[in-house]
């Protein structure tokens, strides 16, 4: 997909952006890497674009922006890491620990925002929270922080809980993190764990005939591939009454039981700070990595009917949002 606009061109007060690699040009060009589709990310794009145009960054008046879309396929990464060197963008904005890292490969001078990334030190794309170090800073997932919480609140939101299915990407590390940490907490509270490892989106329906009668609710690692899989996800958990359980809003929207995370859109928003202060010559090694402010338990009443399942009015009111 070639250069598009998002929020349409917008007017504003000129600025004299200093683009810090590239070849000079009358205003910096910022490569946006969408881990899965327009279609899925809109909200996180226009969140992303919307604080851009606050700080007075504006679509083909003082900024210009080329998006390409890996499509939840990490051999994407590379091709599209590839074509942004190419480019010579003077800066790129990402999600996950994948994509960072086939920039880093592809053209390790080029500064890189992550809005999202589970333990970005464990996941070596940054040496250190409060100091980053080379070419990449942004904001911190807790993945592997949140997961015992959201085990906690299955036990809770699933009365009779006692196996719980993993599905994670085997291909990608932060999933692969936060699996080892859900494991560990579930067998600490005495629930038997099985770890459903997948590789493309054809994997889904096998992983649901696989647990058949072996677990009583599905938990989903955070990632692109899955993201991009959620309905196909949702659809099958509804079909087999197998309650699923997410770390992001947006699946329980299309139909999981309930979420507990950070709020993604926000944290786009707050990219969007960071993109700033490296546009006007900060390095990102020097800009330590954020942590998400908010954190959401959303459950989805209309699913939890449609499985069978009564929730209790405490946990109820418990949720940040309810839906019905």
């Amino acid at each position: 997909m070639r250069r598009r606009s998002v929020l349409g061109i917008l007017s504003g007060a000129a600025l004299l952006p200093v683009a810090t690699y590239g070849q000079k040009r009358a205003m910096p060009l910022l490569g946006f890497l969408g881990v899965s589709s327009l279609a899925d990310q809109q909200p996180r794009v226009d969140a992303f674009v919307r604080r851009m145009r606050e700080l007075g960054w504006f679509e083909n008046k003082t900024i210009l922006f080329e998006y390409r879309w890996a499509e939840g396929r990490s051999e994407r990464y590379s091709e599209i890491a590839a074509e942004f060197a190419k480019l010579k963008v003077d800066l790129i904005v990402t999600a996950g620990a994948g994509p960072v890292l086939a920039v880093k490969r592809a053209a390790p001078e080029i500064p890189v925002v992550f809005a999202i990334a589970t333990d970005p030190v464990a996941t070596g794309i940054v040496s250190s929270l409060a100091h980053p170090g080379g070419n990449a800073t942004g904001l911190s997932y807790l993945g592997p922080d949140l997961a015992g919480k959201r085990v906690q609140l299955s036990r809770e939101v699933i009365p009779g809980l006692s196996r719980l299915g993993i599905m994670a990407n085997r291909l990608a590390p932060g999933p692969m993190l936060e699996l080892q940490d859900v494991e560990n907490a579930a067998i600490k509270i005495g629930i038997a764990a099985t770890l459903l490892k997948i590789v493309a989106l054809d994997d889904i329906e096998a992983v649901f005939t696989s647990f058949k009668d072996r677990c009583d609710a599905l938990y989903v690692c955070s990632d692109p591939l899955v993201n991009a899989g959620r309905f196909r996800i949702v659809s099958q958990g509804l079909a087999a009454s197998v309650p699923t359980v997410f770390g992001e809003r947006d699946s329980v929207s299309a139909g999981g039981l309930f979420s507990y995370g950070p709020n993604v859109p926000d944290m786009y928003r707050r990219a969007a700070d960071l993109v700033d202060k490296i546009l006007r010559g900060t390095k990102p090694g020097e800009i330590p990595v954020e942590q998400p402010t908010k954190i959401e338990f959303v459950i989805n009443l209309k699913t939890a009917k449609a499985i069978g399942l009564d929730v209790s009015p405490i946990i109820l009111a418990r949720a940040d949002e309810v839906i019905e």
